[in-house]
């Protein structure tokens, strides 16, 4: 293997738990080739995202940082677009992976969804270029593809296209006389809302999850912090269209729903079969390293609530939208068939990438990302177990024996924080922040997540001290009470 350049392939998906796959312990799922892959490499089952929407993760994985340096805090509205600058990317400022990697000779693709800007010419310096029209899955078929300039529209499903273009990318690419490439491969899927999911699955595995009872999905009742939300944007937010907020509160326990979701999980799994398969065909295996993990979770019901952090008021960081699939497979790595609860996250991915590619990594006082390389080789370390993560009015730290969600100040709102004890209380249910016996851990915690945010927040996307986001926010209305009037997104 080229040790110093080795190809690499970051398939990234849309609305993924780490639990839905079958290697993670559901059985209802059916994910063979995301098996055979943890069996080469090594699956992270603590791994998390920093936010638990769309576009933030988006630009974390491609930047190496959190959303209160970058600036995007939630997903990139598409209907925002007309307001944007020409040819405007989110993350244009920064140096990012594929730019970085651009300059010691890397050829870089991007290939299915982009969601940080305008997507119809080439930006943040790959030089391969096949994306989908707008940033928003509304259905898996019949979608307007840019294709390096070529605009048409596919009328199969978005996934299979994307794999067989990635198929073409890597037969491209087999030739000793190539450069190393980094794929970063974006599939749109599972993704998990309607209508891309509604009623039963109509697709190959329709028949696989027909009639399947779902058990490996809890029955809840809808929670009031959902109900709170559609409240809160219906009276803040008149002018929204929030047919979609509502369908929240009809999605959690919808079988036909669930079943079309997994359906397109399996489709997912079988375009990575086939890319490793490729890569399997070309020779490329043993100089390849590939990434599979997801921009971030999805709660389909637990806690009662479906969908995303952000789905809550106030939002809320509990694992199933947080918890994201990371399988690593480095023919370098001595590591293989591995499970590892070292408490890691997207930022990680970044650093680890850079670092297995020979470059240099950003300092620890710039980017919180920490090189997963060590782990990978089977090597003893010494690891910072405590994750972070943002979701606009909500900050968090998990350990592995504690999740603490802290709110912002407000003076219009009775934002209370929250403490589980993920020891004794592993599905997050026991609030504890108000208990006497507890201060001290409340107090412990939140001085890590504030040394944290005052380390790495950049002040002009600080939301907690004054600063904006970029293009849009859900929550303008908090911001706006909080900082004044002239409180606008940016650009």
């Amino acid at each position: 293997m080229r040790r110093d350049q080795p190809n690499i392939v970051l398939v990234f998906v849309d609305n993924q738990p780490a639990d839905m796959m079958g290697c993670s312990g559901n059985a209802e799922i059916f994910t063979p080739n995301l098996d055979h892959l943890a069996r080469q490499g090594v699956r992270f089952d603590q791994a998390y995202c920093p936010n638990a929407m769309c576009s933030p993760c988006r630009a974390t994985v491609l930047t190496g940082l959190m959303p209160s340096q970058h600036g995007v805090h939630t997903w990139l509205d598409d209907d925002a677009m007309d307001a944007w600058p020409a040819g405007w990317n989110a993350i244009a400022e920064f140096d990012t992976l594929p730019e970085r990697l651009g300059r010691v000779g890397y050829d870089t693709a991007l290939i299915g969804k982009y969601h940080l800007g305008f997507p119809d010419v080439a930006q943040n310096g790959f030089s391969h270029w096949v994306t989908s029209g707008i940033g928003h899955v509304q259905s898996f078929y019949d979608n307007e593809i840019n294709d390096n300039g070529n605009s048409f529209t596919v009328p199969g499903h978005s996934v299979d296209f994307f794999t067989d273009k990635a198929a073409d990318y890597i037969d491209d690419h087999k030739g000793p006389d190539t450069p190393p490439f980094f794929l970063y491969l974006t599939y749109p899927a599972p993704y998990g809302h309607w209508p891309s999911v509604k009623g039963e699955p109509d697709n190959d595995f329709a028949d696989r999850y027909r009639d399947l009872p779902m058990a490996s999905v809890p029955r809840e009742g809808v929670s009031q912090q959902l109900i709170d939300w559609i409240l809160m944007r219906h009276d803040k937010l008149p002018g929204e269209e929030d047919g979609y907020y509502q369908s929240l509160a009809q999605l959690p326990n919808d079988l036909p729903t669930l079943r079309n979701y997994y359906s397109q999980m399996s489709i997912v799994d079988r375009g990575v079969g086939k890319v490793l398969k490729h890569l399997d065909d070309n020779g490329l295996t043993d100089d390849t390293i590939v990434i599979y993990t997801a921009d971030h979770g999805m709660s389909l019901g637990q806690h009662g609530f479906w969908g995303h952090g952000e789905d809550t008021w106030p939002s809320n960081t509990h694992r199933e939208a947080h918890n994201i699939p990371l399988i690593i497979r480095d023919p370098n790595g001595a590591a293989s068939g591995v499970v590892d609860s070292s408490m890691v996250g997207t930022t990680d991915v970044f650093t680890t990438i850079l670092d297995c590619c020979g470059l240099d990594l950003p300092s620890r006082e710039d980017a919180p990302g920490r090189s997963l390389r060590p782990i990978l080789a089977g090597e003893a370390v010494q690891w910072d177990q405590n994750v972070y993560m943002e979701q606009e009015e909500t900050r968090s730290v998990r350990t592995p024996e504690w999740l603490f969600m802290k709110r912002v100040p407000s003076s219009n709102y009775a934002f209370s924080s929250e403490l589980y004890d993920l020891q004794n209380d592993p599905g997050e249910r026991t609030n504890l922040a108000d208990d006497a016996v507890h201060q001290n851990i409340v107090e412990e915690l939140g001085g890590k997540i504030d040394a944290f945010f005052d380390l790495y927040a950049d002040p002009k996307w600080n939301l907690w001290k004054g600063g904006r986001v970029k293009s849009n926010s859900t929550r303008p209305f908090l911001w706006q009470e909080m900082w004044g009037d002239d409180w606008t997104p940016s650009h």
